[in-house]
């Protein structure tokens, strides 16, 4: 065990056995303010006692009074007198409240230490599980492209080959190498997030040039898995967004989308805009293999990748929808994921607010 881990455990071992004793601090000195005001009280019984019988014996009242200023006399009966009373219910409430203030802050202060300190293991504990998640992902999605690789090169090692054959594993390792480019890039890209270091500029945006550019990119990929993109969005929508993030979030989207919908065969990917409430939402709506109705905030999270059953594709660092939630956040926008089950598709709706066309 590290040693911070140790110093933390310690700590908070130590915080909470003061936080008990100042609660049994607080309790004992609540039962001692009670106990001295009932011994005070005893005491005036006998006075009252001692009244009474002189009074029961003759002696003049006012004697009785100058005697036991404390002691009420009407008449032929002695009882304590009101000022005397109240003076023993407020020496009472005095003692309790100034123990409860003091007792009461200590005991907040320890709470706070205390949870401080749990907040400080449960970062570190879940520090420590993204890390160990961190390693496994990355072992296991560079071992496949690197086994790839390797075995492309052995095989042109091995023999002379033709030129097609040639260019076919070249092709290959060149898409491997791409791969591992992507996750690379998005690794480095998550962590600039995390730590804010990314400055992002705010300007008008047409919307509808920018997907349809990124629909063309991706187009060609789209069309080999079976896939067909569309998009429906009116000219002059403008949003404001840095000119980067939109391609980078729109970007990871589509891939997204094309990822969901390859396993099943093939299928439609449909992009669509409107305006609504001072903002502009694009909607991204696919008919791939969907998710459950209550993954929809968890394919945000950072490693977060569903069973493939689920929703989300064999490969991938589970990097992508987490960056495409940060830089919404940075943006001022937002982003949601909505499926009706599993084999249902997907809709993912990003929103920016809205820019006028004076602006542009």
């Amino acid at each position: 065990m590290k040693a911070t881990r140790v110093f933390q455990l310690t700590a908070l071992a130590l915080v909470i056995v003061a936080a008990v004793q100042a609660g049994w601090w607080l309790f004992d000195q609540r039962s001692y303010a009670i106990e001295k005001v009932r011994a005070t009280r005893s005491l005036y019984a006998q006075q009252i006692n001692a009244a009474q019988a002189l009074l029961d014996s003759g002696t003049d009242p006012a004697q009785v009074r100058a005697l036991l200023p404390d002691i009420a006399v009407d008449g032929k009966r002695a009882s304590l007198s009101p000022a005397a009373d109240q003076m023993l219910l407020s020496e009472e409430h005095k003692r309790i409240n100034q123990y409860a203030w003091e007792g009461g802050f200590f005991l907040l202060a320890l709470a706070v230490c205390i949870g401080v300190i749990y907040r400080a293991l449960n970062a570190e504990a879940r520090a420590r599980q993204e890390q160990d998640s961190f390693l496994a992902l990355v072992s296991h999605q560079f071992k496949t492209p690197l086994a790839s690789l390797q075995l492309s090169l052995e095989t042109m090692a091995m023999r002379p080959l033709s030129a097609q054959q040639s260019r076919t594993l070249i092709d290959r390792m060149l898409a491997d190498l791409a791969r591992m480019e992507a996750m690379v890039t998005q690794i480095l890209e998550s962590v600039r997030l995390e730590q804010g270091r990314v400055d992002l500029r705010r300007e008008p945006l047409e919307l509808g040039g920018a997907v349809a550019r990124l629909a063309t990119q991706l187009e060609e990929r789209a069309r080999k898995e079976r896939i067909t993109i569309s998009t429906d969005i009116a000219r002059g929508m403008y949003v404001l967004a840095d000119p980067l993030a939109l391609d980078v979030v729109v970007r990871n989207l589509i891939e997204n989308a094309i990822s969901a919908v390859a396993p099943v065969g093939g299928g439609t990917i449909s992009l669509t805009a409107r305006r609504l409430d001072g903002e502009v939402e694009l909607s991204v709506r696919d008919s791939g293999v969907g998710f459950r109705p209550g993954d929809g905030a968890r394919l945000f999270e950072k490693f977060t990748r569903l069973h493939p059953g689920g929703g989300s594709s064999y490969f991938g660092t589970g990097l992508g929808l987490y960056i495409v939630r940060r830089l919404m956040q940075l943006a001022g926008g937002r982003v949601s994921a909505h499926s009706e089950g599993v084999g249902q598709g997907a809709l993912f709706v990003l929103a920016w607010p809205v820019a006028n066309v004076e602006q542009a």
